[in-house]
């Protein structure tokens, strides 16, 4: 009776060998699991390299030298010097700088007011107002931090001069920081807006995609397509419900961010309802390509992974899109959680509407025709 134990053993392992061999070559024969398993951790490496940079630099500044000495030009030319301020226009009033904040074209401003070359010389106390968007507390602490330490060095050296000259009165540079939508410089009011973005398109394109696989597996898209359905009306209709769930999500998240995390309402909710829609049928309409590009659930599950996890990295959700190399940025434009990220922080924290979100509709409203359009042409080439 001995021999059957290595007997057994010996069994086991040409049967475990065999199985490995087996999953091995069913998982090389199929090119798409090759890709996903091969090249995907490639490129989210190389995403993740370069899309996630805590360092803020080149803030689009807008300068307001109301001064227009050689004084005032000298310290702006040097303050912008630094690197992390990076000037994005002149404009002529402290409302001006006001208004490229609210468009989000500027996420600081520097103003300086009248006087403040004359006051420098007399000695007297020279203001300079500095404005930053707080939406963005990252940024916005940079920005602020970047002015502060500049003025304090102009203001040690004034001091230095003053010493060596033994005036009675040394000349002062005071920075008067504002801090525009998030006084406080929560994160959350900042992350949370954009986190909405985040779980829809977890849920949608994630469930659309593995649902359309399902039914390919279990035989029963056949059954359907043997009706006088079309194929648009098919995934219209797999898409409504999750359209109608995806709102019901965006209502409960509202719920949470504003009695949770105090996060304002400033805008209207019909242009983020709007915006939601829009990009509702862009996340389905891309789960429902990932599905047409499938066979199986796993692999339409790892096609959506391979989706997600890219879109987030590039949607300025995290880190700013401007610390992006350039290259990158380009590809933020057709990723619509970038524009959906932008449509709901402005509408929460800045109070914009229908006008002011409209390149962001725009924007959404193509994105999701093109991604509908092309489901809808590849389904019907795979069923023919």
């Amino acid at each position: 009776m001995t021999p059957a134990r290595p007997l057994g053993r010996g069994l086991a392992r040409v049967q475990y060998l065999a199985v490995v061999r087996k999953e091995a070559l069913q998982t090389l024969r199929d090119r798409r699991i090759v890709f996903l398993l091969v090249m995907a951790p490639l490129i989210q490496t190389v995403l993740f390299g370069f899309a996630v940079d805590f360092d803020v630099d080149h803030v689009p500044t807008a300068v307001a030298d109301l001064d227009r000495s050689p004084e005032s030009r000298e310290e702006l030319r040097r303050l912008l010097a630094d690197g992390t301020l990076a000037r994005a226009g002149e404009v002529g009033s402290a409302a001006e700088a006001d208004r490229l904040l609210d468009e989000d074209r500027a996420g600081a401003a520097v103003v300086v007011p009248p006087g403040f070359g004359a006051d420098l010389a007399a000695g007297r106390t020279a203001r300079v107002q500095v404005l930053v968007d707080g939406s963005d507390p990252l940024r916005a602490g940079a920005s602020a931090s970047a002015a502060a330490r500049y003025f304090g060095e102009v203001q040690r050296s004034l001091l230095r001069a003053a010493l060596a000259r033994r005036p009675l009165r040394a000349g002062e540079v005071e920075v008067t920081p504002r801090v525009l939508y998030n006084p406080r410089l929560k994160t959350a009011v900042y992350i949370v807006p954009g986190i909405l973005a985040m779980l829809l398109v977890v849920v949608t394109t994630i469930v659309t995609a593995m649902g359309l696989a399902r039914e390919r597996e279990v035989g029963t898209l056949e059954q359907v397509m043997v009706t006088p359905v079309r194929p648009f009306v098919l995934l219209a209709g797999k898409m409504t419900p999750f359209v109608f769930i995806g709102l019901f999500d965006v209502l409960l998240t509202l719920t949470a961010m504003t009695w949770l995390f105090d996060v304002p309402v400033r805008g209207p909710l019909a242009a983020l309802g709007a915006g939601a829609v829009l990009y509702l049928c862009s996340t389905l309409g891309v789960g429902l390509f990932i599905s047409t590009l499938s066979s199986t659930q796993q692999q339409s599950f790892l096609g959506g992974f391979l989706f997600i996890l890219p879109a987030v990295l590039l949607s300025g959700i995290m880190t700013p899109i401007g610390s992006m190399p350039g290259w990158l940025r380009w590809a933020t434009v057709v990723n619509p959680l970038r524009w959906f990220a932008e449509l709901s922080r402005s509408v929460l924290l800045r109070g914009a509407g229908f006008a002011d979100v409209a390149p962001q509709l725009g924007i959404l409203a193509l994105y999701g025709v093109a991604i509908l359009a092309a489901a809808t042409l590849r389904f019907r080439r795979r069923l023919g």
